[in-house]
């Protein structure tokens, strides 16, 4: 199973964005399990490497680079979330959805 993790600052929007990401996986039959956390946390979960791919919050955009130093550091991939694929709705779950398969 493929893992994903969003990391979002306190991982409340993050939580209900990648439960709608996993369940609709789940439904496609598609072994790939989403979860989120806090930026807090994010340098020592992708040093770790626990992850096959971590996406950032639209909102912490201004720490992208320092994530995506660590994971290259780590040989991981990190993808900045467009605002697009970051909401609740049917045609943001079908957007975050496209970016994790296209970067997995």
């Amino acid at each position: 199973m493929k893992k994903v993790l969003v990391l979002c600052n306190a991982g409340m929007s993050s939580s209900l964005i990648a439960k709608k990401a996993f369940d609709y996986f789940k439904k496609e039959n598609k072994e790939i399990k989403v979860t989120a956390t806090t930026v807090m946390q994010g340098e020592t979960i992708i040093k770790d490497g626990e992850y096959d791919l971590y996406l950032l919050s639209p909102q912490m955009r201004m720490n992208f680079k320092k994530f995506e130093k660590i994971a290259n550091e780590n040989d991981k991939k990190i993808v900045q979330i467009p605002f697009n694929a970051y909401a609740p709705t049917e045609s943001g779950v079908k957007n975050i959805v496209k970016l994790i398969e296209e970067n997995l």
